[in-house]
């Protein structure tokens, strides 16, 4: 969100985009704009379009700024910025200190170093990278929400701010030298921005949504439409009336967007043509002088109060919410628990505001708060580190593990600060491109000529899985290819519901079916099963017994592995939060296994298959605990953890080698 305060005064030069006549409707369309995205964040857990709003009133603001100063003999923009990241820095780290002091008191353990990484991109207004880039990798998309997921806007408002008087400037200085008009030239610059990103947005919405959600090119035309506006809105004519109803429309367009539109499942395609053609709307109605207008709503006194504190309210909604939930555990809020949530927020909004007010110089305060911020972190990262560091090994006396016993209680292994990195690193194997797509296929490594060669093929709960058969391997001599795509079972069929990835599915599990036939290997280790949840949903789907047919084609013995469960929780933060051994923690065995697996009632499966039932591995006969031997069994609400699958090879070695003759 850009800075609350009024508009710069108009200096002499070229007719100034958003007049005065504007400054209490854009305080009330901000107010409007917080409003929505507190009330749908809190409530609903659902996103509203108001942060689209900031973008478009940010590029209506800043046009304005930078054709005042194309009238000017300097160009100020290292002026520009010292003002910009004056305006911005200081409350933004207020609340960033304040959410690393409230996530070290409240957040789990595991949940420290998500926040750490993201506390620091934050910090650097990079946020919005820091999520693209996960969201585009497996191993991080099962993290919680961060405490500071907010501040993705906040990082493409700072970078548009910082790049765009450097861009428009610059053109319009070049087209200067040759006659041209500053104001056409500003047109034609955000027009070409305007239409390159929107199709480049409509493009990458398509193919790969989340990552389109955070990436800032494809947001840099809702800041165009904005400044566009500027550039134009005094020279378009309306009557009083059609003012009054583009005011009404455009309000009424924006409350409604929220509740029509899945607005994190569409967004930022052409469906956020809709908020932002909102705001557009009540910005061209501007003062209409009517009672019955929409400005009058907007220029009341609570709402331009509100609007003066909305950059400070955003700021500090997400991490109060989150903490309250972390707290609560509860998925959301009720109704007074979040009234007290925005009742904590709007006053530590006031009084964020009422520090920074205080600063006689907010860049140089920011710069210091900058370095107390990176400092405080670093110590909760520091902490993170130590309590991951341990000399305790699984498997012995201490740490069975899935071998289970009467054992004293001793430290988790995982270490809870560390456990949502407890993966099988197969990038520590041999790894090399499948043939015609861009995935890997992984060779654990062997000093000699391997005696087996054992496939692994499916998503993330087969790499997890790999970590019972890593010890076997190797004490036999065995090798271990693994081919894993996360969310992608081996199948014929995409049975995840990847939205735009689905045929990147079907592509890798046909490129990998082809490796294997080109392989040969000794053995296939896949999924017997999937969707293991409470109210007994474990399915056995029709295209893996497609793939098993085709492997017994091919003469390759399969090992199909029953999958384990999936939480509605993260079992390893219920310990932090519950203690060692609470049962809430954990999951009843009958909810989630029947006795009798779906793949017992297929009556025609191949030969070649062997099924292993790994459901007495995680669960004793009652329940499917959340620790078990001193050894967390969850990194998070649906994977093993590495550690706990290394402690299940002496119990599944004698089965894997008689289901192989070996």
């Amino acid at each position: 969100m850009t800075s609350t305060g009024p508009a710069p005064a108009a200096a002499p030069g070229p007719t100034v985009a958003a007049p005065r006549r504007f400054r209490p409707e854009l305080q009330g369309l901000r107010a409007v704009a917080v409003a929505l995205v507190v009330v749908y964040h809190v409530w609903f857990n659902r996103v509203s379009g108001g942060v689209d709003v900031f973008f478009v009133i940010t590029g209506f603001l800043l046009t304005g700024q930078m054709l005042r100063a194309t009238g000017r003999t300097a160009v100020p923009v290292l002026r520009q910025w010292a003002r910009t990241l004056g305006r911005l820095l200081p409350a933004a780290l207020i609340v960033l200190l304040g959410t690393v002091v409230g996530g070290a008191l409240v957040l789990p353990e595991s949940r420290w170093m998500q926040a750490v990484r993201e506390v620091l991109a934050s910090s650097l207004f990079l946020q919005n990278w820091r999520l693209a880039a996960d969201s585009v990798d497996y191993a991080a998309q099962n993290n919680a929400a961060s405490i500071v997921q907010h501040f993705w806007s906040l990082s493409i408002q700072v970078q548009v701010m910082l790049a765009a008087p450097v861009l428009m400037l610059g053109v319009v200085a070049l087209a200067r030298a040759r006659g041209a008009s500053p104001r056409r030239t500003l047109l034609a610059l955000l027009g070409t921005v305007f239409a390159v990103s929107l199709f480049y947005s409509v493009v990458l919405t398509a193919d790969d949504q989340p990552f389109a959600y955070f990436h800032t090119v494809t947001r840099l035309w809702e800041f165009a439409f904005g400044g566009l506006l500027a550039l134009v809105i005094d020279r378009v004519p309306l009557s009083a009336r059609l003012r009054v109803r583009l005011g009404w429309i455009g309000l009424v367009g924006l409350v409604a967007c929220g509740l029509v539109l899945q607005v994190d499942a569409v967004f930022p395609g052409y469906a956020a043509l809709w908020p932002t053609t909102c705001a557009a709307l009540v910005l061209l109605a501007g003062d209409t002088g009517s009672r019955s207008g929409a400005d009058r709503f907007l220029s009341s006194a609570p709402l331009r109060r509100l609007g003066d504190l909305s950059y400070s309210l955003y700021l500090w909604h997400w991490p109060l919410l989150v903490l309250a939930l972390v707290w609560s555990r509860q998925e959301q809020l009720g109704i007074g628990a979040g009234l007290a949530v925005i009742a904590v927020a709007l006053v530590l909004a006031a009084a964020t505001d009422r520090l920074v007010e205080l600063a006689k110089d907010p860049f140089r305060v920011g710069v210091a708060g900058l370095a107390v911020v990176l400092a405080v972190t670093g110590c909760l990262q520091f902490v993170a580190v130590a309590r991951t560091s341990s000399d305790a090994v699984v498997g012995t006396d201490l740490h069975p593990g899935a071998v289970g016993g009467d054992v004293p209680l001793a430290d988790l292994l995982p270490a809870p600060a560390g456990v949502t990195e407890d993966w099988v690193r197969l990038e520590k194997w041999d790894c090399a491109p499948l043939r015609g797509i861009a995935w890997d296929a992984c060779r654990l490594p062997v000093e000699d000529e391997p005696e087996r060669r054992i496939v692994l093929v499916g998503d993330s709960h087969v790499q997890q899985f790999a970590g019972a058969l890593v010890p076997i391997a190797e004490r036999s001599g065995w090798q271990l290819v693994s081919m894993v795509f996360g969310a992608c079972p081996y199948s014929t069929a995409s049975e995840v519901d990847k939205g735009a990835g689905e045929q990147a599915c079907l592509d890798w599990n046909d490129a990998a079916a082809a490796e294997i036939a080109d392989m040969r290997p000794d053995a296939v280790v896949t999924l017997a099963s999937r969707d293991v949840r409470a109210g007994l949903t474990e399915q056995t789907p029709v295209g893996f017994v497609e793939r098993w047919r085709q492997l017994d084609d091919l003469g390759i013995p399969v090992i199909a592995v029953r999958d384990n469960p999936r939480f509605d929780h993260s079992p390893a933060d219920c310990i932090q939060q519950l203690g060692r051994g609470a049962i809430e923690c954990g999951v009843a065995r009958e909810e989630v296994y029947s006795p009798e697996p779906p793949y017992a009632q297929i009556g025609d499966v191949p030969p070649n298959v062997s099924f292993l039932d790994i459901a007495d591995a995680v669960c004793d006969d009652a329940l499917c605990p959340a620790e078990r031997g001193n050894v967390l069994v969850y990194m998070d609400d649906n994977h093993l953890t590495a550690t706990y699958t290394t402690s299940m090879a002496p119990l599944l070695e004698d089965r894997i080698r008689g289901s192989l003759g070996w």
